[in-house]
């Protein structure tokens, strides 16, 4: 649980927040032509190619679905790439946030739990353009699930608490050994491929599938494909693990943050 007095802090340093965050979103797109018409037109153009590529030129069919289903592939695609791209955001620019920001922190007092706050609010608009987008998408095509899509708001709140958690981690952590920030890099390379993303779990072999299954992320995204693609509920029993993973996570992350703060501003 987040103590009282750093949720009385983010309450009242939320102009801070929330200025930060608008900021960072205008200063994206500040030096170009159609500025923030940018942030439409760059996950478009990621559904539509590969909506084309793999639904209309190759032809990719995802085992098990309906041989009428003919975006179900893509579908599938964009369901684990987009997930996997707001888990991603929040792990890579937490596990730097304190590096980045350290004359902000070494010149103005704030609560520094602000700066988790800020990584994630700013992951999550991206998040919400690309995945109303492919919200669209789903809708123009015929593919929308129904009701069953309010199962996402469950699923994006455990996946941002299960980055949050290994994003402060890494990023206290980075501020003391550079190499963290290097090591997370490559290990998110592996993760992703170690993921059930472009290819489903169903054609890997027997012997790999129970490994798969200790990984939190294959879990989550598993279960938006399942929302997405097959219109169907979650297996919430599944991700309760996961759950307490990111709790557990969290909650480690929040306590070395506190014991280290003080330290972190000489360090930086």
């Amino acid at each position: 649980m987040i103590p009282a007095a750093m949720l009385r802090g983010l309450w009242t340093y939320r102009g801070f927040v929330l200025g930060s965050v608008k900021r960072e979103f205008q200063a994206k797109y500040s030096n170009a032509m159609l500025g923030a018409v940018w942030s439409l037109l760059s996950p478009l153009a990621m559904i539509v190619v590969y909506t084309v590529i793999f639904a209309e030129v190759m032809h990719s069919r995802l085992p098990g679905a309906a041989p009428d289903a003919r975006f179900a592939y893509s579908i599938y695609l964009c369901a684990g790439v987009l997930n996997w791209g707001l888990f991603a955001e929040i792990v890579a620019r937490a596990q730097g946030m304190f590096i980045e920001q350290a004359n902000l922190i070494k010149k103005i007092s704030f609560p520094r739990i602000c700066l988790p706050l800020i990584v994630v609010l700013n992951a999550l608009l991206n998040f919400g353009i690309i995945f109303g987008l492919f919200t669209v998408f789903l809708v123009a095509s015929g593919s929308f699930p129904g009701a069953v899509f309010l199962a996402i708001v469950p699923l994006l709140a455990l996946q941002v608490l299960l980055a949050t958690g290994i994003g402060m981690i890494a990023g206290v952590l980075n501020v003391f050994f550079r190499d963290v920030g290097q090591f997370v890099t490559i290990a998110m390379q592996f993760w992703f491929w170690l993921t059930p993303i472009v290819y489903p779990a169903s054609i890997l072999p027997p012997a790999v599938r129970p490994v798969i299954a200790w990984n939190p992320m294959a879990r989550i995204v598993g279960a938006w494909q399942d929302v997405l693609v097959k219109g169907a509920a979650p297996d919430w029993a599944a991700l309760a693990p996961v759950l307490l993973l990111a709790v557990l996570l969290c909650a480690f992350g929040l306590r070395l943050f506190r014991r280290r703060a003080g330290e972190m501003v000489d360090e930086l």
